[in-house]
């Protein structure tokens, strides 16, 4: 029997604005249908924190299959290993700027966006904000906050890719979740 792995599961663009409404109790009966344990969610905005013993692209395939079953909308959904998480959170290019939790976001992709679409990308234009890319995560800091950001409106339809952004105090807080059920 494989052994379970602890992973983050991220859902995009539910619960917002009263649209794609997806209760959290709702979230982890469904999770643990999905075969998942141990599984604890985190704020509404669609955080879960699950052992598996199921590949993280099996899991993803099987959980969107299942928000489409149950809530007959698609749900994008991005899925880190605790191992994963930790390397994000040790690649952080804005560390300095993380003392301030609410403004820096990483944005989960489920693959990575092409060089040219980030290059495309006129940093410029979007001064004060900045963004680095790397692998399957795209940090921003947005000094001005996310609510103030252009960039971070236009960020997903400029890279191609599904996307779903968590400010750094979020991230952290899933790290704690994760690191408490892989125990």
């Amino acid at each position: 029997m494989a052994s379970a792995t602890t992973y983050i599961v991220l859902l995009r663009g539910i619960n917002v604005g009263g649209n794609r409404k997806v209760p959290m109790a709702d979230l982890r009966t469904l999770l643990e249908a999905a075969g998942a344990e141990h599984v604890k969610t985190y704020v509404q905005s669609g955080n879960a924190v699950l052992t598996s013993t199921a590949s993280a692209a099996s899991l993803r395939t099987t959980i969107e299959g299942a928000l489409l079953e149950r809530f007959g909308f698609h749900v994008d959904v991005m899925v880190r290993s605790l191992a994963e998480l930790k390397k994000v959170i040790a690649a952080n290019p804005y560390g300095d700027a993380a003392s301030d939790p609410t403004k820096v976001h990483v944005v989960f992709l489920n693959d990575k966006p092409k060089a040219a679409d980030v290059a495309a990308i006129d940093q410029a234009a979007f001064a004060p904000d900045e963004l680095t890319a790397k692998g399957r995560e795209i940090y921003l800091c947005l000094p001005n906050g996310a609510g103030r950001s252009k960039l971070a409106g236009v960020l997903e339809r400029k890279i191609k890719v599904p996307a779903t952004a968590r400010n750094w105090r979020t991230v952290t807080t899933l790290l704690e979740l994760a690191e408490a059920a892989g125990t």
